[in-house]
């Protein structure tokens, strides 16, 4: 299934055999303190900058009705975000993955942001519109 939308991606992941988790990263763009005036001022415009993870939130299928919903939800945080990453979860057992198995995943998502590789990632807008990132 090709998902090209975030109720795709709910869909597919309703339709897995196995109990699904779904692993949220929400990430701020950002320009570090070393940056120069120009650097920041293409980061005002809208241009340029670093992704920095702010939030993570996992999630099953049955528990997020729609993108809107998740999107309200880290609004109640505070955190101004600008794109979340989305991995899922598949549990080899009749239980979902605990906590330490969330918290080892919700590292490996942030490192992977943090450095850049994401291709193994879904990343969604903060309209719910997917991002397709390319090189640079």
């Amino acid at each position: 299934m090709d998902i090209t939308c975030f109720d795709d991606l709910l869909q597919a992941a309703r339709l897995q055999p196995e109990p699904q988790r779904l692993l949220f990263v929400f990430a701020a763009s950002t320009v570090p303190d070393d940056a120069t005036p120009e650097q920041k001022a293409s980061h005002a415009r809208g241009e340029g900058g670093e992704l920095t993870p702010i939030l993570c939130v996992d999630k099953t299928p049955g528990e997020l009705g729609s993108f809107d919903a998740l999107a309200e939800e880290s609004r109640r945080t505070g955190q101004d975000w600008h794109v979340v990453f989305v991995a899922a979860m598949a549990d080899q057992s009749a239980y979902l993955p605990d906590n330490k198995d969330v918290d080892q995943a919700f590292q490996r998502m942030t490192q992977m942001i943090k450095y850049g590789t994401i291709g193994a990632l879904l990343a969604f807008d903060r309209a719910g519109e997917p991002i397709v990132f390319g090189a640079a």
